[in-house]
């Protein structure tokens, strides 16, 4: 029985099938980047700081957008609702951040940094500026101009990446210009 069983997956595993072609599967490189990074510098945060990567997110939106709601950063950065929870009340037991009603809508919170958040984040931010630096030392202005439009405008494609469904009736499937993303083995 366990040589029929072997016999078989040996047959599948010779069966020629399409399989990622990871030198140009674009999803790969994202994921590549967006792990790397992030793990890089949670360790580095933490070392040097003592805050994670998601601390460091919900502080750079809250700098951005003082008085934010935690919804909106859920919307903006992609985290979902309890990360965002989660950080922001160890940030605020830090000190970084401060927690408020918000006067249209008391069940809504607003967030907002502290001094003490402002002058980390003014210290975290140099640093992230240096990393981003590093990670296009070798592209030119042209090219990073380039880049950020790609990036902008695949962004801007995740809706209707996430709405494809391949068991629904209303899936439909587009024709890839070229495919060197796949190969047979």
């Amino acid at each position: 029985m366990a040589t029929s069983v072997k016999k078989a997956a040996t047959d599948q595993s010779k069966k020629k099938r399409e399989v990622l072609n990871l030198a140009y599967y674009v999803t790969y490189f994202f994921t590549v980047l967006a792990n790397k990074l992030s793990s890089g510098a949670s360790r580095l945060y933490l070392k040097r700081f003592g805050i994670g990567i998601i601390e460091w997110r919900v502080m750079a939106m809250v700098a951005i957008e003082p008085d934010i709601a935690p919804a909106r950063i859920t919307q903006i950065i992609g985290l979902d609702k309890a990360s965002v929870s989660r950080e922001s009340r160890r940030l605020e037991e830090k000190g970084y951040l401060a927690v408020a009603e918000d006067p249209s809508n008391q069940r809504r919170k607003l967030l907002s940094l502290t001094p003490l958040g402002y002058e980390l984040h003014d210290r975290i931010i140099q640093v992230a500026l240096e990393r981003e630096r590093r990670l296009l030392s070798d592209l030119s202005p042209d090219e990073v101009e380039t880049l950020v439009d790609l990036l902008q405008r695949t962004t801007a494609k995740i809706p209707h990446v996430n709405e494809f469904d391949p068991g629904s009736t209303a899936a439909a499937t587009t024709k890839p210009r070229h495919r060197k993303n796949t190969m047979m083995r």
